[in-house]
């Protein structure tokens, strides 16, 4: 079998996350600056060593008060922590229409925990210039209070003002690497 490096394709790529606000709203955001190393045996993406680091204080969310707020020490505190990490440890194969478990540990504010999130694979395809790409969605959500996100703010109503749970959601296009 031949070894294969992927890297990420970000032109075709989005990382992204949900929050709550208020309770009764959900806020997108992403990052802007990511990198993933991806190798794999062949193009079977069960053997794939996977490493995926973000630069925190790419975060966006459209609005850049908040995106500053989430920079601070209430959240990434990024002058400490200017990445995020999250690597593969083992996939699990649901069904034959490219449905996997993705287990791995997720770093934020150097605490790791071990996450597991979906993964829909769909296939790889070569581009209209002859390169293989290989597709995903990533999905799942974890908890930001586990990574030391814990700053929020309980309204008049007795409400939260951001949620805890941060809901994961990624479209991923990977380019074999030449």
């Amino acid at each position: 079998m031949a070894t294969k490096k992927w890297t990420i394709d970000k032109a075709h790529s989005q990382i992204q996350f949900k929050v709550k606000h208020l309770m009764i709203t959900t806020i997108t955001g992403g990052f802007e600056k990511y990198n993933a190393e991806v190798e794999t045996e062949d193009n079977d993406f069960m053997t794939a060593k996977i490493s995926f680091t973000a630069d925190t204080a790419s975060v966006t969310t459209g609005n850049p008060e908040r995106d500053k707020h989430i920079m601070s020490i209430d959240f990434f505190n990024v002058e400490k922590y200017p990445t995020m990490k999250f690597v593969a440890t083992r996939y699990q194969k649901l069904d034959q229409n490219g449905n996997y478990k993705l287990f791995g540990d997720l770093t934020i504010r150097d605490i790791t925990k071990s996450i597991v999130v979906d993964a829909e694979f769909a296939g790889v395809v070569k581009d209209p210039k002859g390169n293989n790409k290989a597709g995903f969605v990533i999905t799942g959500s974890v908890n930001r209070k586990d990574f030391g996100l814990k700053w929020n703010v309980i309204t008049e109503a007795g409400s939260l003002l951001v949620g805890e749970e941060v809901r994961i959601d990624c479209e991923i296009q990977l380019s074999e690497a030449i």
